[in-house]
This record gives structure tokens, C-alpha cells and sequence, in this order.
């Protein structure tokens, strides 16, 4: 790229230093390409949150699955498809990444798949209902997840090779707060309708998440990656399975992801909270109010919870987790005892910000507390096969909660509920680390 570009000019600002750039950790080659590298990956970051935004599956999918007569326990199984399909594959992914020198087209494979997967929802919901509509887009979100794997293993390895050590934290603030302002934007302008949305318009709002992907995965082609090191894929999933004998031999660990396992209810809790008030009222201004929560909770709670964890990040593991119970307990019991409460389907909305500012204080605390566990190469073993068997655990306990949800949405609420203080009580016998 040009000395002088637009490009030069604003990382310079945004380096703040005096020759922007600072490359003892890449190579010269790359370094020349830094700034242009800096915004194109920004850039294909915002687009994905942007699609992500807009079938969000605690939020938007949840809704759907509901809107388009499908069973509701179908709704149990949007968030473990999500997580499950994107973590449980990535030790495949990631042995087969590393064999290629130079790796975005990973990154953009895993984007325009998950573009077209989102465009084939937004033709699912066009063309079926019903179950047949459920199923169709619950296959989709399969793809969908994998997809999501080869991004998240990708963007590791790109990033490392194209924008300096010191620059990747600006980077990530950077994408954070545009995607941020935008998604809020977004919500305001898109959900401001307060009619009962129409199959045209979740049509096209499937739509603009699938073009939103595509146009990531152009814009992070033009990414000028420099071939890398490639040596070791064949080694790393044998390596990666060898390690799950942590799971036996390592006690602290073995009781984090333990704890870790029954916290997850804080995140599976979310689309039943939304079929609930989806029950009371199809309001298009009440599907925003939960994509606006959504989007608001990590924004005014994230960096609270950061600082706490840097005190103890066990205490932010159970304040976290306990408040997720009460708020599934809260909501669940008071949809089983039937109390009439005018209003009540806007209390949802209320419920879901508090779950989502209590699913930012589990995640904060527990990804703390395993970094803070584990000393040297161990945090790779860790994160590795603690992933690994999350992954496959929420697959589990999705489909139990799924089945509970045949007796109703609060029931799946209360259960997980129950779930989210066996999780505290775990989390109280952790050492403080």
C-alpha cells in the first residue's frame, strides 16, 4: 500500500506512535501491509456482527422458529447447534488449518458459507411452516456453526501474521465499538415497527444477515496475508485427544469444567425467555426490545465484570451464575403459577438484560479463572479440551432442555434454573485462584 494512503493516515492516528507501526513480531513484508490489513479486517468483523445481529438464535431465531409454527422445543436446540457446531470440530479444523502456509481462504470459505446458509433460511421461511420450516432451519444452523468453526480457527492465524502484537488489542476495541454503534442503529431502525411482523419481513431480514456474511468474506479476500510456517497440523488432533486425560489426573480442573458445564444455563435460558413473551404478544417493537437487550447488556456490564475478575474471578463465576438462576426461577415460576400481570410480556424483555449482563459475568469469570489456573502451556490443553467437551455437553443438555420444553417454556426455565444453582454450589468448592 502507498506511504501516504488514507489507509497510512488514519492508523497512524489510531497507533498513536510515530512511525505506526511496530513489526518485531511479523515480517517486514507484512509490515508494509499493516494498515491496509487493520481496516480490512475491521471492516469483515462489523459485517459478521452485523449478521449476527440480525438472527441472533437467543433472540431472532428463537422468535422465528415460533413465528413459523414450528415446535417450540426446537427452540432449545438453536443455541447448542451454535456453540456445539463451532467448537467440537475446530481440533479437525484446526490440524487441517495448519497445514496451509497461508490461511485466510479459510476465513472466507467459513463466511460465504455462512451466508449462504443464512440466505437458505431466508428461502426456508419464505417457501415451508411448520415443523418442516423448524427442521429446515435448525439444518441450516448446523452448516451455519461449522462454518463458524474455520473463522474462528482462521482469524487466530491471520491476525497473528498480519497486524502487530501491540496493535491487536486497538484492533478488537476498535471492531467492538463500531460494530457496537452499529448494531444498536440497526436495532432501532429495524425493530422499530410495532406491527406483527410479517414472513416478508424476517424474509428479508434473513436476507440482508446472509448479504452482510458475503460481503465479509469479499472484503477479507483482499486481506494481503504472507505465507507462514505450516509444520506440525498432522500432530495436533492426536495431540489435542492425548491431552483429555486432564480430565483424570488434573482435580482443579476436572471441578472447573464441572462448574463451567452447569453455569451453562445462563446461556441456554435465553430463547425460552423469548418464546415465553412470544406467547404474550408478536409485537415486532418486543423482538427489537430483546435485540436491543442483547446488544446493550456485555456494553454497560463487560468491563465491571473484567474488573471484578481481577480480584477474584471465582466470586464473578458465582455472582454471575446466581443471578442467571433467579432470573430463570423468577420468570419461570411466575409463568407456571399463572399470576396475571398486566404488562407482563415487557417483564421478558427486563428478564432477558439481566440474563445476558448474568451470562457476561459467567463467561468473564470463568475465562479469567482457567487463564489464572493454568500456568505456561497447560492454558492451551485447557481451553482445548475444555472446549471440546462443552461443546459436546451442550449438545446434551440442549436436547434434555429442548425435551422439557414439550411441558412448556417455563418448565425448561425452571429446570435450568435449578441447573444454574447446582452451578453455584460448585463454583463456592473452587479453590480462589
Amino acid at each position: 500500500m502507498a506511504k501516504g494512503s488514507l489507509a497510512d493516515r488514519l492508523y497512524e492516528k489510531v497507533a498513536n506512535d510515530e512511525d505506526a507501526r511496530t513489526c518485531s513480531d511479523i515480517s517486514e513484508d507484512a509490515c508494509r501491509e499493516v494498515p491496509g490489513n487493520f481496516f480490512r479486517i475491521i471492516f469483515a468483523n462489523t459485517l459478521t456482527k452485523v449478521g449476527d445481529l440480525l438472527i441472533n438464535p437467543k433472540t431472532v431465531l428463537a422468535w422465528l422458529i415460533s413465528a413459523v409454527g414450528a415446535p417450540g422445543a426446537l427452540a432449545g436446540l438453536l443455541v447448542p447447534i451454535r456453540e456445539s457446531g463451532s467448537l467440537i470440530p475446530q481440533l479437525l479444523i484446526g490440524a487441517l488449518v495448519r497445514r496451509y502456509p497461508v490461511r485466510k481462504g479459510f476465513w472466507v470459505l467459513g463466511s460465504a458459507l455462512q451466508g449462504l446458509s443464512v440466505l437458505g433460511m431466508a428461502l426456508v421461511v419464505w417457501l415451508l411452516e411448520g415443523l418442516a420450516a423448524g427442521l429446515g432451519i435448525v439444518g441450516l444452523l448446523v452448516v451455519f456453526s461449522v462454518s463458524r468453526g474455520f473463522c474462528s480457527v482462521a482469524m487466530k492465524d491471520v491476525q497473528g501474521k498480519c497486524v502487530p502484537k501491540s496493535r491487536r488489542g486497538r484492533l478488537t476495541g476498535l471492531s467492538a465499538t463500531l460494530s457496537g454503534a452499529l448494531t444498536f442503529a440497526l436495532t432501532l431502525l429495524v425493530f422499530s415497527n410495532d406491527s406483527d411482523p410479517s414472513m416478508l419481513f424476517y424474509t428479508a431480514l434473513l436476507a440482508g444477515a446472509g448479504v452482510a456474511w458475503l460481503a465479509a468474506a469479499l472484503v477479507f479476500l483482499r486481506v494481503d496475508e504472507y505465507p507462514g510456517a505450516s509444520e506440525g497440523g498432522s500432530n495436533a488432533l492426536r495431540e489435542a485427544w492425548s491431552s483429555l486425560s486432564l480430565l483424570k489426573t488434573d482435580v482443579p480442573f476436572r471441578r472447573f469444567v464441572v462448574t463451567r458445564a452447569l453455569l451453562m444455563a445462563s446461556s441456554l435460558a435465553s430463547p425460552f425467555l423469548v418464546l415465553l413473551a412470544k406467547q404474550q404478544s408478536s409485537l415486532g417493537l418486543l423482538l427489537g426490545s430483546f435485540v436491543l437487550a442483547s446488544s446493550l447488556a456485555s456494553a454497560v456490564s463487560a468491563t465491571v465484570w473484567g474488573y471484578m475478575a481481577d480480584s477474584s474471578s471465582r466470586t464473578v463465576m458465582i455472582r454471575g451464575g446466581a443471578l442467571a438462576a433467579l432470573v430463570c426461577m423468577v420468570a419461570g415460576g411466575v409463568s407456571v403459577s399463572g399470576v396475571e400481570v398486566d404488562g407482563v410480556h415487557w417483564l421478558y424483555p427486563v428478564a432477558f438484560f439481566v440474563l445476558a449482563i448474568a451470562h457476561a459475568g459467567v463467561r468473564i469469570g470463568r475465562k479469567t479463572y482457567m487463564v489464572d489456573m493454568a500456568g505456561g502451556t497447560k492454558r492451551t490443553d485447557y481451553t482445548a479440551v475444555s472446549n471440546s467437551v462443552i461443546g459436546v455437553l451442550l449438545l446434551v443438555v440442549g436436547g434434555i432442555s429442548a425435551a422439557v420444553a414439550l411441558l412448556g417454556n417455563d418448565w425448561a426455565l425452571l429446570v435450568l434454573g435449578g441447573m444454574g444453582v447446582m452451578g453455584v454450589v460448585s463454583g463456592a468448592l473452587l479453590k480462589d485462584v
